[in-house]
């Protein structure tokens, strides 16, 4: 059985339209908090990556529809793929991806896009934390309150924030086989949402918004991953076998064949 880390990379979360090939729009705040976006929905909102832009960490400039240059925010660009609390907590996403069988590439998507990495963020609804789970959802996996911390302090701690958000997926991962945009949805509207409109993701600007946006996050996390293992491998080839290089059509003698062991 696929999981669904394989399915997000194998659909690209094909949704109806250029969702998994959506613009994105951010900015940063006073408190340093990232701020993102498939749409400019105020002035503070800044083009960070055309939708039909392949992802590069090392471009801090875009094409913009004029044909002229417009400059990313490095600050943009260091809270996707530099943010300090994305390091810091790197190993407990890593942690709860394993034991749920997620990827990390889908959890720091996630994390991005609810929270901008600010472990103390609280939405106006509730929602807690890097992951920005509601503490109804956190009940349901049997958080409660203690004699000395509450539901919502418990729901801030970082590992227990990231546990609930990969447990939840995976379990809406299993309600919705194969169907990762609905994954995404019931994570931010609620699965009764997505099966009240008889699973298929509810008509909410902010919850299509939302899975355009983790779709284009995951796709970023994933190449970095990717390019990242294909480091490791050049930088260690004792690990990966023989790398044999040849030209295409030519006939080498052996001095002119490089091969790494």
């Amino acid at each position: 059985m696929r999981t669904l880390p394989a399915i997000l990379l194998a659909l690209g979360l094909s949704l109806t339209g250029a969702a998994a090939h959506a613009d994105i729009y951010g900015y940063v705040d006073a408190q340093g908090t990232a701020h993102f976006s498939t749409e400019k929905l105020d002035d503070r909102y800044q083009l960070y990556a055309r939708g039909d832009a392949v992802f590069d960490t090392g471009r801090l400039d875009l094409p913009v529809p004029s044909g002229e240059h417009k400059p990313v925010s490095p600050a943009l660009s260091r809270h996707l793929d530099g943010h300090p609390n994305l390091k810091k907590f790197e190993p407990l996403l890593h942690q709860a991806a394993s034991d749920f069988g997620l990827q990390p590439a889908l959890l720091k998507a996630i994390m991005a896009a609810e929270s901008g990495f600010n472990p103390a963020a609280v939405s106006p609804k509730g929602a807690i934390g890097l992951m920005q789970v509601m503490p109804a959802t956190a009940e349901r996996y049997g958080l409660q309150a203690g004699a000395k911390k509450s539901l919502e302090q418990k729901l801030a701690d970082p590992k227990t924030n990231i546990r609930l958000s990969a447990r939840y997926l995976r379990d809406l991962s299993r309600l919705f086989p194969g169907q990762p945009e609905l994954v995404i949805a019931s994570y931010n509207a609620g699965e009764g949402a997505v099966q009240k409109y008889r699973n298929t993701i509810p008509p909410y600007p902010e919850t299509r918004n939302y899975v355009k946006l983790v779709a284009q996050f995951y796709r970023f996390y994933h190449r970095v991953a990717a390019d990242q293992a294909q480091v490791a491998r050049l930088s260690n080839p004792q690990g990966g076998g023989r790398i044999r290089m040849t030209i295409p059509g030519r006939s080498l003698p052996a001095a002119m064949t490089t091969t790494y062991e």
